[in-house]
Order: structure tokens, then sequence, then C-alpha cells
């Protein structure tokens, strides 16, 4: 089997259903396979990943172990040559894997592949590329200042040999995961996609990032901005130094400053309540806006749509590809929102802001 797509779940229902829907498309004339590892989630996941997606491998936890033990758990079980560490709020394009794929085929000493993240509004993440967090870079964000933490020596679109990707889409082959004994489960959230990118550094493969591929990454749902956010984030930073940096006593004072500093300053985010005033309904279908219980115009050209309006894609006539590329390629000055109405669901689901949990509407 060419590729395993290993997707760990903890109640993100929806979201996920999305997800498994662009998987599908994507991994369509490719040998490969899906498995969903849930960590205990107390929503209805696991029942609609059997009910919806039969093919599915499910893998169904007693416990929430974790991101690190919850991936490993799902790589046991995958067969494939490539594997795909998946996020469960993410929305691949069609042609993603395939291209990744191809990439990565031409590159025997390619250890983690990771591509161009953008969140619920389009902006692009810029922890889809990353340096390695030495000492003095990790303090630097401690202190506020990220430029050092980010790989910027390339743009967006580009693609090139990074250090650090993310693990929200990660790809490698089953060989490498297993050869550095895949997430170090020490990690329970936070700081293991970091240190599996550097495993694979210390292990003499290189690292790329490859911009070409656009996967939209809701990222809200799976990490919050907030003092719970900052303990744990800080926390694996510092393991990660103890782990493989020389212990250095004025290093874990800065992180014990930075995370009391963080308990001040950060507060929980606020859901954003703010009343839509124009909604927009992208579609060929104009009957399907009939079904929903506000007020909708249908438009059929993304380009004509006025500022400050919100975009629902129709996801049953415009393809995962489009919707990715017209966020990612949306003017911010345009103040646009997105949604997305699934094939064949009947729900809209998306995100204004990847500080916060996103926004699920059932009709």
């Amino acid at each position: 089997m060419k590729l395993s797509v290993v997707i760990l779940n903890y109640n993100v229902r929806y979201f996920l259903e999305l997800c498994l829907k662009s998987v599908q498309d994507a991994i369509v004339d490719l040998d490969a396979e899906i498995i969903v590892v849930d960590n205990c989630s107390s929503d209805d996941s696991c029942q609609m990943v059997k009910a919806l997606f039969p093919t599915v491998i499910l893998i169904e936890n007693k416990e929430n172990f974790g991101f690190s033990k919850g991936n490993n758990i799902g790589v046991a079980e995958a067969t494939g040559d490539y594997l795909c560490i998946l996020n469960p709020d993410t929305v691949v394009s069609e042609r993603a894997f395939k291209k990744c794929l191809a990439y990565a085929d031409d590159k025997p000493q390619m250890g983690v592949l990771g591509c161009q993240l953008i969140d619920g509004r389009g902006e692009f993440l810029p922890e889809s590329k990353r340096n390695i967090p030495t000492p003095l870079v990790s303090i630097k964000k401690i202190m506020g200042f990220s430029k050092a933490y980010y790989a910027n020596h390339l743009l967006p679109s580009e693609n090139g040999e990074v250090d650090i990707l993310v693990g929200a889409f990660m790809i490698l082959r089953k060989i490498i995961y297993e050869e550095v004994k895949g997430f170090d489960e020490d990690y329970f959230m936070y700081g293991e996609d970091i240190d599996l990118s550097y495993k694979v550094l210390k292990a003499g493969y290189q690292n790329f990032y490859f911009g070409e591929v656009c996967t939209l990454h809701y990222k809200g749902e799976s990490t919050f901005k907030d003092k719970t956010y900052a303990r744990h984030f800080y926390g694996a930073m510092q393991m990660f130094y103890n782990k493989h940096f020389k212990s250095h006593s004025f290093y874990n004072i800065m992180v014990w400053f930075g995370i009391r500093l963080s308990r001040l300053f950060l507060k929980s985010p606020s859901q954003n309540n703010e009343e839509v005033e124009s909604r927009v309904f992208l579609s060929a279908n104009t009957e399907r806006a009939m079904k929903f219980p506000f007020k909708v115009e249908v438009g059929s050209s993304f380009w004509e749509i006025s500022p400050n309006t919100q975009v629902i894609f129709d996801g049953n006539t415009i393809d995962f590809e489009t919707i990715v590329e017209c966020m990612r390629s949306s003017d911010a000055s345009r103040c646009l929102t997105f949604r997305i109405l699934p094939k064949s669901a009947r729900f809209i689901i998306g995100s204004d802001s990847s500080k916060q949990r996103g926004e699920v509407f059932l009709f």
C-alpha cells in the first residue's frame, strides 16, 4: 500500500466528517487507507464514522491517551509505505496527496514533508515551517519575539528545506517513523511534532516544506490560546530542550517566567458572536439555499462577492481544491468569512479565528 492517512480525533465530530470527505476525494486512484483513532470522545464521532465511512479503519481508545500515543496507536495499524499524520480539523484538496507523494518519491533522503496551512479566514499559518527552537530562539518566543522561531527564508508558496514541520499535516515514510520510534509519548499535547522533526534531522534525513500544496487547518478545534495552552506549550518546550540540549538553569528560569507571565495576561478566548449581515451561497443548485433558516443570496462567482460578506461554499457542486484556493487567494481587505456545506450533509461549518472554536450550524 502506498499511503496510510492517520487521523487522531477528540470531540470534533463535524470537523472530522468534513475532513474525511476531503480525504476520501483525495485518495481516489491512490492505493491508500484511512485510519481514525478516537481518543475516547464523548460526542458521536465514532457512530458517525461507522455510519458514513464504513471503509475507514476505526480504533476506539477507552481513554484519552494524548496526541503522541494516540497517533502511535494508529501508525501501528498502518500498512502504507508512507504515512500522513493529519488533524481532524483540516480539509485537503483532491490533488494534495498525489502531489506530495510525487515530490517525496524524488527525494530518497526526505524525512518529514509538510505543506502550506491556512486558517478558517484563509490566512497563512506561520507554524507551517519553523526553525529548530534552540534555547535562544525559545527564549525570544517566550518574550514575544517570534520571528526567529519561523522559517522565513521561504515564502508560503515556495518549496524548500526546513527544520521543523507541524503535526497537523505531516508526510513521511513509515520506515523512518519507526526508525526514530515515532512520537515521544512523554509529550501529551504540543511539542511532539517539533520533537519528531528534530529526531528525523538527527537521524540524517532532510525535512521539506512543500508550499505548492495548501491545506485548510481550522486549528481552533485543537489549539486554545489560553492559560492552559501556555502551560502545556512552554512545558513541552522545556521538555524538548532538556531532552535534546544540555540543561541550563537560566533557560529553566525563563520558561518558568514565561508560563507565569502567560497566566497573567492570557485570557480564555471568547466566542465570536457577531451577527452576520450578508451571506452568499456559492452553488450551482439554487434550491439548497431555500433550506437555510437565514437569508442568503445565491452567487456563481467568488470574485464578484462584496466585502464584509460570509461566503458559504456548496461542497456538493464545488470541489475542495477550489474552496481552499479561493480562501487562500482572497484579499484580507475584503473582510470575507467562510463556511462550507459538505457534500450530502445537513450542516454548515467554519471558523473565523484560529484562536476560537469554530461554528457548526445544523439545519
